[in-house]
């Protein structure tokens, strides 16, 4: 019996502030101090972030495996190893070092994900509080406000680029104390369940994996070079401190919205108009550079990318064949793919062209052809359903 489910809710929150707010987004605010104070390339600042995103998918896939010990266990390690991992980039200088740092803690913010909502979402289930859950998943807008508020105030400071990295740290691990007293442990006392049976892979399912994969290149070019971009350009150099704090406000409440959307429209169709939305918001960014226009980019990029997250993974569950973890992690891969791909892409072409235009308006392009994808897999689900009850209705004998 789970005596107070807010409690819970908002250890859950911690949680994915912690491993996934600070441990994967706080390297946003602070790559603009790194890479003026190591002299880093854009490459180099993209692979960083790539190792990131290649350590979340490689925990993504282990996580659905049959684990020893408990789920509270595995989400307190994965906790303990990203505060360790964020201590440690402000430790070294060596680009390998970095890239190996940055990998590790990518595999401990999506055990941080996974196993703090196992725990948490089925407790609020067994209370009858589900809707506790846009609690839960509030947690990494918080954490990424939280983290870019402590960056911006350091940076005002006259902190040097390491001490954001130990002082993220310390955020981190003392956000994990308080989800270890909040999250209660785990009474089955289970690593995990059996693992899952043969998923038999429909065509919406395919196309809604696709757009899942292009909607994880679209967001993330934004996500990772926003403020960067924003240091580059005199004219708004002055919004540095402020930009990626309202990123992770305007991500606070997006679970929340676009899911009630999701249940009047679909979630197939709400992951559409979110990724038409989020287009607008990555090409804003790349067309004018501009007060107003990085303004834009921020809210609408920080209101879209968890939402879309949340509504993609739902529509995986809601589709028909085999387990639903099977899906869930299949469209994660493709996801995480997509993360991997864009920031590498996006140095690069910087480092080559001298601008992030041109990649920002790739990821534009990518998300208009996820929202193309996703209204199509809603017309094969929706098809593939009246086929089925055709042929339900035609083996009913006649009265």
């Amino acid at each position: 019996m789970v005596r107070n489910p807010l409690l819970v809710a908002i250890g859950g929150l911690l949680a994915m502030a912690a491993g996934v707010g600070v441990g994967r987004f706080v390297y946003t605010p602070i790559l603009p101090s790194m890479v003026e104070a190591l002299t880093l390339t854009k490459s180099q600042a993209g692979l960083i972030a790539s190792a990131n995103f290649v350590g979340y998918l490689a925990g993504a896939i282990l996580a659905a495996f049959r684990l020893p010990g408990s789920r509270r266990s595995w989400l307190m390690g994965a906790l303990a190893v990203s505060a360790i991992c964020l201590a440690g980039m402000g430790m070294t200088t060596a680009m390998m070092a970095f890239i190996v740092l940055r990998l590790v803690a990518g595999a401990a913010s999506a055990f941080a994900l996974i196993f703090s909502s196992a725990l948490v979402l089925e407790r609020l289930a067994v209370a009858g509080r589900s809707s506790l859950s846009a609690v839960h998943f509030a947690g990494v807008g918080s954490g990424i406000a939280i983290s870019a508020a402590l960056v911006a105030i350091l940076m005002s400071q006259g902190a040097a680029w390491n001490t954001l990295w130990f002082a993220s740290a310390a955020l981190a691990l003392a956000t994990s104390v308080a989800v270890a007293w909040m999250v209660p442990p785990d009474s089955s006392g289970a690593g995990s369940t059996p693992p899952p049976a043969r998923t038999a892979i429909s065509a919406d399912f395919m196309t809604l994996t696709a757009a899942y994969g292009l909607f994880g290149f679209g967001y993330v070019i934004t996500a990772t070079f926003i403020v960067d971009m924003v240091r580059g350009a005199s004219d708004i150099a002055h919004l540095e401190p402020y930009v990626w704090v309202l990123f992770g406000l305007s991500a606070v409440p997006s679970v929340a919205l676009w899911t009630r959307l999701g249940r009047s429209w679909g979630a197939l169709r709400t992951f559409a108009v979110a990724s038409l939305v989020e287009a607008g918001g990555v090409a804003a960014s790349a067309l004018w550079l501009h007060t107003t226009s990085v303004i834009i980019a921020a809210v609408v990029v920080g209101g879209t990318f968890m939402g879309m997250t949340a509504l993609g993974l739902i529509a995986a569950r809601e589709s028909n064949g085999g387990d639903p973890r099977s899906r869930i992690a299949l469209v994660t891969v493709s996801f995480s793919a997509g993360q991997i791909l864009g920031p590498a892409f996006a140095g690069y072409v910087y480092d080559s062209t001298g601008s992030l235009a041109t990649p920002s308006l790739a990821a534009s392009a990518a998300l208009v052809g996820a929202a193309i994808l996703s209204v199509v897999a809603d017309a094969q689900r929706r098809g593939a359903a009246r086929t089925a009850n055709a042929s339900l209705a035609a083996r009913r004998p006649e009265p």
